[in-house]
């Protein structure tokens, strides 16, 4: 009986405390649902500078804005209705409330092209990290931006910039599309900045996503990934390699027809490759080489691309592509010999690159520039790969 008597009493002491605790909140509730429209801002401010305020204020904040929300139909554009949403929203990106995130985001959808729009946007990335509505909510809502603004039609830019910003305040990587997405869709350079920027820092694997569109995606988003991946700081130089390693995998598979993104991205892949002497790409480097040197001779591809996949043999290459470039040397050797005529710039280019290297398989055809009437660079370069050859 004693221990029933002591559990009621203890029920009673909590009750009466949770009581005197929310009585200030009642009083607060009473006065803003009596007070007109334009009082009630005051009332919320009030509410914030008393010494409690941090025991309810969220709380309060919260039934201020289901108000809001259960009077948006008639008040929706009313200036007080929309300075008690901007008090409350604020209030609670420093409060902390996480409570309000769901009538935070339907009061979003009431007020998606305006300043308090972004401004809900903005809160709810502070507020709503691992909510897992909330970050589909918003991602969501940035697709169908995209949509929108790549079908031709006018979208806020300041709302688009409020997404990428909350995005970035969520953190997930499930936000990685949506703002590779932003990136491709030709919004103004400051916008595609924001969201490359947030790319760069949202935690995640974000190589891997880079992979996988390369892969996986229309030409033109596999070249705008590939040149997003190679910028970013946050892929070390060994995961720069792969991915140009794989875009140059990429941009030689054949479709039948020369896709003009595609082998933007192979010639910038090549360009990726040689400085980093990555030879786990010999291979593709030497397919590359053959499909230049036809494109050079049938007018398709400028001399500058044919002397960077000469470039990337020398730098990439093992025997194999000294194999093609002692070939190539054969041959301008034959007509040199034969007419007096070659090109300077390619033939040199070949030099250096049988000297870099350094497969004595070129020997004789190094030797042999000697004897013919090449200019001084060509007959030092030779001279110097031949030096270098590893017998």
């Amino acid at each position: 009986m004693n221990k029933r008597v002591s559990a009621v009493t203890v029920f009673i002491f909590l009750c009466s405390a949770a009581f005197c605790d929310s009585q200030i909140l009642q009083s607060y509730k009473q006065d803003f649902s009596r007070a007109d429209i334009g009082v009630k801002i005051e009332i919320l401010q009030s509410a914030a500078s008393e010494e409690t305020a941090d025991e309810f204020i969220a709380e309060f904040y919260e039934y201020a804005l289901k108000f809001a929300l259960d009077n948006s139909q008639l008040l929706k554009d009313d200036p007080d209705m929309i300075n008690i949403v901007n008090v409350c929203v604020k209030g609670l990106g420093k409060t902390g409330g996480s409570e309000s995130l769901d009538t935070m985001w339907q009061l979003f959808l009431e007020y998606p092209d305006s300043a308090i729009g972004a401004e809900i946007l903005v809160t709810l990335g502070k507020l709503g990290k691992g909510n897992k509505n909330v970050i589909d909510n918003i991602n969501d809502f940035l697709a169908e931006q995209n949509l929108i603004f790549s079908s031709g039609m006018n979208v806020n830019y300041a709302m688009i910039s409020a997404c990428i910003y909350a995005i970035l305040e969520l953190g997930d990587s499930s936000s990685y599309q949506v703002l590779f997405d932003v990136i491709c869709s030709g919004y103004p350079e400051l916008i595609a900045y924001e969201a490359s920027g947030a790319l760069e820092l949202i935690p995640g694997n974000y190589k891997q996503f880079l992979f996988d569109v390369i892969e996986k995606n229309p030409p033109e988003e596999k070249y705008t990934a590939f040149k997003t991946g190679i910028g970013s700081e946050k892929l070390s130089i060994s995961d720069r390699g792969q991915l140009a390693e794989l875009a140059l995998e990429q941009g030689l598979v054949s479709t039948g027809e020369e896709d003009a993104g595609l082998t933007a991205m192979r010639y910038a892949a090549v360009l990726t490759l040689t400085p980093l002497r990555w030879t786990r790409a010999n291979a593709l480097a030497i397919r590359h080489y053959y499909r230049v040197q036809t494109d050079y001779q049938h007018n398709a591809a400028s001399k500058e691309r044919f002397i960077e996949a000469i470039a990337c043999l020398g730098a990439v290459g093992n025997s194999d592509a000294a194999l093609a470039l002692v070939l190539q040397l054969g041959l301008i050797n034959a007509r040199t010999a034969g007419t007096g005529t070659f090109d300077t710039e390619i033939t040199l280019a070949i030099v250096r690159s049988l000297g870099l290297i350094g497969d004595k398989a070129a020997f004789g055809k190094l030797l042999f520039v000697r004897n013919l009437p090449y200019p001084d660079n060509i007959q030092a370069a030779a001279k110097e790969a031949i030096d270098r050859l590893r017998w």
